[in-house]
């Protein structure tokens, strides 16, 4: 097949009205029936020159629709592909390029080798043309019918015939794009080049300055030594035009359309320069220099790019330069002030050791790692023994650096170290310089956690496990409060260590800590000198009625001696230890009738049920032991009370019940459905019926009679049955019911009535849908209605009303709806309004005891959205009618909902609010309720100052009131807004309207007195 007369190599001759032409010619049905008649270029003759966007527009369809070839389209074109003026040449040619571009996937196989034996042809033009032969060979790069061999001498003629650094940006990308192109489709092909296409790459991008260009180019060297193309003897020239750029000093100018950042550069060349072990001995003398460096950016930008490197590095290329690498991180992390360059040096010690921990030695290698980790003993170790310790921490994070690197690494480090902590330790008197190092041992015993326990570990803790636990029980009994707390956090390192002698080392300073703060007494048989100063912890208790100041010395002692115990409860066999000992000594202080002391107990009880949650094991051996044992302890203390009124007193304060009920709640959430319906089968019946029977010590002196007499345990019956998964079946669920609804309308105790409104309420969430759920709430409508209109108990009924609403609008039940409106109606009450506009607080927040999903309640995800939508036009319209004394009862109940909506629903809906409510309630609101408004400051802001433009004259006013209201805000919240406020404020000077003008200048006066003195 001949080459059509447009791809010979003829000089062009003179062609202007080329587009034109080919217009009328696409207009006359085909080129090939223009071409039978009068012919083209006659035709062409006639036409008048129009823009290439235009020829295109209308050439392109033709080709995709098959109306003629591309080289049909060439023959059109010879006369200008043919012309003598390079412009002209140029034209055609980026014509026939930019067609290519849309039509590249229509070409067959024939048409792709002769256009690209003519564009390669045209690689030899002049340079005017040079740019749109690009374009077309980029076309053609990305055809799929491309024949083998075609994309070695397209490349091979880019190579030899473009010198690419003198072409411009773009024209430079497009060869880029080109070589990715082919490496993406024919890699094959190219690998046949050997070590020339690698060299041939070299020369294009030698030279290459725009960032642009620079991302495509990284990615092609990347590209090159991933797929493994041969670089040949190549390795340095393809390092050195590559590293030239390195460190990046980018600035990307303001407001640059194409988004590069100084960061995508530095990753970019990052993983260039780490991306291959060939370059390692161009690469890190560079590195160790940069990073002598006075910059620090520069600093930063090598110490990362080590560590990067280190992750494909063996010995061979680190072994010539670890003393010079080791010098530089070492002199960076003593003298540097930048926690930045420190953080880094740290990273690169680390990576370093992992390296050499990596590499697998023959007999006859020597060990590097062993060496590199001598010399960093060797310049470090001495330091950790210096009197005025001014370069321990250097010392010590350059240790647990390279030590935390490998199990190998932290062997070899800590069998060194840490046996000089323990004697520094012991040497050092002042609680500050053993705080220093406890928390230098605490780094290494933190390691420790990350390796866990290995059989037959050669650790260094396993032959200093005596001593460690020596050091951290003396930490936790030293006067020190901030010794303490790092004792307390070393304590709880060490128990959640997979490590048994750990376990075991701790039961005993668990017992001994409880019997010294319990003031037993009791000594445990530690050997001569176990714990130091065995003596230190019972100084506190050697008094049985010690000074006041001893005393709140004891009971700080005591309060941190709680926290060490819950804090290292972290497995269950510790928590078999612990808890039984947490509990005998919540019975010793019940005895002191001191509720703060009981509070201290359940909390750290609280923390040991939280971390036992997620082990079913120990979830269930905390519940079935810790809440028959606090029932038991009310219990009695309730009976106590009624036979002896000041016996058992303080456990049944409502502090104590209060520090109880999320103790019994979190050791029952997560029990399994068939422990929890194995435990609620006793529970139910105790309170119910007073079968004390599964109860320890169940031997009382009078029956239980939990609903008559001792009423206030109903708390602790809250805790346990609202926590249940929603599928366990309740024992006697219906009396259990009505009990409680009883209680909560007839109770004079303020507690207990409001505890039985929420068990109430808890158990009306997740009870199912139908019939008896329907009786059960219409039986609770009929006790609050007649309790709310008139009586002693109004309070105690709203009370209810609150607790059942919530559970029904977590739920969407269709009588929450009711209920609302109840609840608004009493907003206009004298003596209830407060109360009940507070209560919008109770039924938008979320509870932290009952009804939320921690509890399995039922809580559908957008019912805060629902009860806006719902009730705040109810709220509005009920402020607008309202007397003067309870109009602020609406305004709090308003604000309440607002405050707790969720932030990106109070934006989308606060323009809805302004508009329509803004001149009922949203000024007064502001001037109302500065408090809660002042949480949404930067929301409100940003809305009345996009409203201010309005179209509506009364939305407009209605903003700039809102903004003027807004200066009865706190100053300080304010004062961030002023400038951008008073800006704003400027544009509506000038509205067409008199009474927004009015409007904006008081408000715009108010902002600009903002922060005066005297205001």
């Amino acid at each position: 097949m001949c080459l059509p007369a447009g791809l010979e190599a003829a000089p062009p001759a003179e062609c202007t009205w080329l587009p034109q032409c080919l217009v009328r010619c696409w207009h006359a049905g085909s080129l090939s029936r223009c071409c039978a008649g009068k012919g083209v270029w006659q035709c062409l003759t006639d036409g008048l020159e129009v823009s290439l966007v235009h020829s295109l527009y209308l050439l392109s369809p033709g080709v995709k629709d098959g109306s003629w070839t591309v080289l049909q389209l060439v023959e059109a074109l010879g006369s200008c592909l043919e012309n003598t003026d390079p412009r002209t040449r140029g034209r055609g040619i980026q014509l026939l390029s930019q067609v290519l571009l849309q039509c590249y996937s229509l070409l067959q196989e024939k048409e792709v080798l002769h256009l690209v034996l003519f564009y390669e042809n045209r690689l030899q033009d002049h340079h005017l043309v040079i740019p749109s032969v690009l374009q077309g060979l980029r076309a053609l790069s990305m055809c799929e019918v491309l024949s083998p061999g075609l994309a070695v001498s397209v490349l091979k003629a880019i190579f030899q015939e473009v010198h690419v650094q003198s072409l411009l940006q773009l024209d430079r990308h497009t060869v880029y794009s080109i070589i990715t192109n082919f490496m993406g489709t024919r890699e094959e092909e190219l690998k046949g080049l050997g070590a020339d296409f690698t060299f041939g790459f070299i020369q294009v991008m030698d030279g290459e300055k725009d960032p642009r260009n620079l991302l495509v180019a990284f990615q092609i060297v990347r590209d090159l030594i991933a797929k493994n193309y041969a670089l040949g003897p190549f390795v340095e020239e393809l390092f050195e035009v590559t590293s030239c750029y390195f460190p990046i000093d980018f600035t990307p100018p303001p407001n640059d359309p194409h988004g590069i950042q100084r960061e995508d550069l530095i990753l970019s060349l990052r993983a260039v320069l780490s991306s291959t072990p060939q370059f390692a001995e161009f690469l890190l003398p560079l590195l160790i220099e940069k990073m002598d460096s006075d910059l620090q950016s520069a600093k930063l930008d090598s110490l990362q790019t080590l560590t990067a490197c280190c992750a494909i590095y063996g010995q061979k290329e680190l072994q010539e330069f670890l003393p010079s690498l080791w010098s530089s991180l070492r002199r960076e992390v003593f003298q540097t002030a930048s926690e930045k360059v420190e953080a880094e040096c740290l990273a690169a010690l680390h990576a370093l050791s992992a390296c050499l921990s990596r590499s697998v030695l023959s007999s006859d290698t020597e060990d590097l790692l062993d060496s590199f980790l001598s010399s960093i003993l060797q310049d470090c170790r001495h330091h950790l023994c210096e009197p005025d310790m001014k370069l321990v921490w250097p010392s010590a994070k350059l240790l647990q650096a390279a030590a935390g690197a490998s199990l190998r690494s932290y062997h070899c480090v800590t069998r060194s170290v840490l046996p000089l902590l323990l004697e520094q330790y012991t040497k050092h008197p002042q609680s500050s310089q053993r705080r220093t190092i406890l928390e230098m041992l605490l780094g290494f015993l933190e390691l420790q956690q990350k390796w866990g326990y290995v059989e037959e570990d050669e650790s260094s803790l396993l032959s200093l496990q005596a001593q460690v636990c020596s050091v951290v029980f003396s930490a936790l009994t030293d006067p020190s409060v901030q010794l303490q707390l790092v004792g307390i956090r070393a304590l709880t390192v060490l128990g959640s260590l997979q490590v048994p002698w750990a376990w075991h080392g701790l039961v005993l300073p668990c017992h001994f800590a409880l019997s010294t703060l319990a003031g037993s007494g009791l000594r445990m048989p530690l050997g001569e000198g176990a714990w130091g100063h065995p003596s230190t912890p019972l100084r506190c208790v050697s008094s049985s009625e010690p000074e006041e100041e001893s005393s709140r010395d004891h009971c700080s002692l005591r309060q941190r001696c709680l926290q060490a115990l819950a804090a290292v409860s972290i497995h269950t066999s510790i928590v078999r230890e612990t808890v039984p000992v947490l509990l005998q000594h919540l019975r010793k202080v019940q005895k002191g009738n001191t509720a703060c002391n009981m509070v201290s107990v359940c909390q750290s009880l609280h923390r040991v049920a939280l971390q036992c949650q997620q082990d079913a094991e120990g979830c269930w051996y905390y519940h079935q032991t810790v809440v028959p044992c606090l029932l038991a302890l009310a219990v009695q203390a309730a009976m106590q009370e009624s036979a002896h009124p000041l016996l058992g007193k303080a456990l049944l304060e409502e502090e104590v019940l209060a520090a109880m009920v999320p103790i019994i709640s979190a050791a029952t959430t997560h029990l399994s459905p068939e422990l929890a319906a194995q435990s609620v089968s006793h529970v139910v019946p105790l309170f119910l019926d007073g079968e004390v029977s599964f109860l320890p010590q169940n031997s009382f002196p009078c029956s239980f009679k939990p609903f008559e007499a001792q009423r206030r345990l109903v708390a602790l019956l809250m805790a346990f049955v609202c926590s249940l998964p929603r599928d366990v079946a309740i024992p006697q669920q219906e009396r259990l019911l009505q009990e409680l609804l009883a209680l909560s309308c007839s109770c004079n105790c303020p507690f207990t009535a409001t505890t039985a409104a929420k068990c109430f309420a808890g158990l009306v969430n997740k009870h199912p849908a139908g019939q008896q759920l329907d009786e059960i709430l219409q039986l609770a409508v009929n006790r609050m209605e007649p309790g709310l209109a008139e009586g002693p108990r109004r309070m105690q009924a709203l009370t209810l009303l609150l607790w059942v609403t919530k559970a029904l609008v977590l739920r969407y039940h269709p009588l929450s709806s009711r209920l609302t409106d109840k609840l608004l109606g009493l907003l206009g009450d004298v003596e209830l309004g407060p109360t009940a506009a507070d209560g919008f607080s109770l039924l938008m927040a979320e509870s932290p005891d009952v009804l939320h999903k921690g509890c399995h309640a039922d809580v559908r995800i957008m019912f805060r959205q629902r009860f806006f939508t719902d009730n705040v036009p109810k709220l509005v319209q009920g402020f607008h009618r309202a007397g003067p004394d309870v109009k602020a009862n609406y305004l709090k109940g308003l604000s309440h909902v607002l405050n707790h909506l969720p932030k990106p629903v109070l934006v989308t809906e606060l323009p809805t609010v302004i508009t329509h409510y803004s001149h009922l309630c949203l000024q007064p609101l502001l001037l109302e309720a500065p408090q809660i408004m002042s949480l949404h400051v930067d929301t409100l802001v940003t809305k009345f100052l996009s409203l201010t433009s309005s179209p509506a004259m009364a939305v407009r006013i209605a903003a700039l009131r809102c903004a003027h209201a807004l200066t009865s805000l706190p100053t300080t919240v304010l004062l961030p807004y002023k400038a951008r406020v008073i800006r704003a404020l400027a544009k509506p000077l000038d509205d067409k309207k008199r009474l927004v003008r009015k409007e904006a200048v008081a408000a715009r006066g108010e902002w600009f007195l903002l922060g005066s003195p005297g205001r």
